[in-house]
């Protein structure tokens, strides 16, 4: 499945960076690029595009304002060679937020988190007369197993091998411990009563994170066993350094 995808960035050479990445992957198909948040407004008044790369710090206009000035939201990926403005980038529900300079790796792993989206979607309004409502139980009587509906079938997930759970909206994508992503219609929130308190934490409104898979972390992230990384919000530092301290 390919996705159609724009790239905004007011710096010449990280435009031409970007774009040179996107070539790079299979499943994505530029449509255009722009130097101005102002040009891509008017561009998608006439066109339409799956997915949005786009720099935060621009003259013209801010990342932030141009998303949220949009009148059909598109799933974007934030870019930017500042970090101060990630938490403005989460709160708008963004796939990713990619720090420059970021290399391929980077960029394809965030392009894939998009297509997982992108699927469901698509899967979604295709069987529409298919009842899709996902459910998640607790399947064993230790509550050590999640039962995830995804990809039109019934997943047995072992509690500890979930890595951390990230919110999409309407849905949930669950990380694993061997690199599989699942993604089921669930709210967070939800899901989170039928997590174990004492192996879960909710670090942000987007993450849960399993704390057995804690590898490490700074001031505003905690880093995850399989190499990824998720942001602590404010409201949640306090719940997680105290955790952290019990534990030196």
């Amino acid at each position: 499945m390919e996705m159609r995808c724009i790239a905004i960035d007011d710096e010449p050479l990280a435009l031409r960076q970007i774009s040179a990445y996107i070539s790079k992957i299979s499943f994505l198909e530029l449509s255009a690029t722009f130097r101005s948040a102002v040009a891509a407004q008017e561009w998608l008044k006439e066109n339409e595009t799956d997915l949005i790369f786009v720099d935060i710090n621009m003259p013209d206009m801010t990342g932030v304002e141009f998303v949220q000035s949009l009148e059909t939201p598109s799933m974007v990926i934030f870019t930017t060679a500042y970090a101060q403005y990630a938490i403005e980038g989460f709160k708008l529900s963004a796939i990713d937020y990619l720090l420059k300079p970021f290399g391929l790796k980077d960029i394809t792993r965030a392009a894939e988190k998009a297509l997982s989206l992108h699927e469901l979607y698509t899967l979604q309004k295709s069987v529409q007369d298919d009842s899709i409502e996902e459910t998640i139980t607790e399947q064993a009587e230790d509550n050590e197993v999640l039962s995830v509906h995804a990809d039109r079938k019934t997943h047995l997930v072992k509690l500890s091998n979930i890595v951390y759970l990230e919110s999409a909206g309407e849905y949930v994508r669950l990380h694993l411990s061997d690199g599989t992503k699942l993604v089921t219609l669930f709210r967070l929130k939800n899901m989170e009563s039928s997590l174990h308190s004492s192996q879960f934490m909710r670090v942000h409104r987007s993450y849960i994170i399993n704390l057995q898979h804690i590898s490490g972390y700074t001031k505003g992230r905690v880093f995850l066993s399989n190499e990824d990384y998720v942001p602590i919000g404010e409201n949640y530092k306090e719940q997680f350094t105290a955790y952290v301290e019990s534990k030196l």
